[in-house]
């Protein structure tokens, strides 16, 4: 692609989702406009567009992430309920993330907007501390906030014996409350 040339309508939302699904990992609005010469609020109305296609984009704190439809063998999903404090946010992800867990989403129950679910995909600490450094640059509070501490995880693991693992650990640091599949 030539420097500054700007990729108009359909064209520009086919190179998009070529590249969230050939990248594997989430892009940033920014790059994304950078990639196509428009602005990032192209872009917010391009992944629009894109999800009322019915494309599975997320926006995760890291960025759009297109989501691959097929795990890999073995792979393992949960929702898991837990408690905790705000401060303690940092330790439950770490020690999910730690154990080789993929924590999807938090949801909570909301009393006037029922389910709230939101995008947190991580799987090592560095994205942790990513998604914490946003939450803090931009003064958002945890979903979690909201429910005196108790959220869901939807949590992925490649087998049975992590996720078993990664179940007991929380347990044991207070955060767990039930599991169900």
């Amino acid at each position: 692609m030539s420097k500054g040339k700007k990729i108009l309508g359909e064209e520009r939302r086919n190179l998009i989702l070529t590249k969230l699904r050939d990248e594997g990992v989430p892009i940033t609005g920014g790059d994304l406009a950078k990639f196509t010469n428009v602005s990032r609020q192209v872009i917010v109305s391009d992944i629009t567009l894109l999800k009322a296609r019915e494309e599975p984009i997320i926006a995760t704190s890291q960025g759009y992430l297109y989501l691959q439809p097929k795990q890999p063998e073995g792979t393992v999903e949960k929702t898991i309920a837990c408690k905790h404090t705000p401060d303690r946010t940092e330790e439950e992800l770490n020690l999910l993330v730690d154990h080789g867990i993929l924590v999807k989403d938090v949801r909570i129950e909301h009393k006037v907007y029922g389910d709230l679910t939101a995008s947190i995909m991580v799987s090592n600490r560095r994205e942790v501390k990513q998604f914490l450094n946003k939450i803090n640059d931009t003064n958002a509070s945890y979903l979690s906030e909201l429910t005196d501490g108790i959220h869901l995880h939807t949590i992925s693991a490649p087998n049975e014996k992590v996720m078993a693992d990664a179940e007991k650990a929380l347990k044991d640091a207070g955060f767990l409350i039930e599991s169900y599949s």
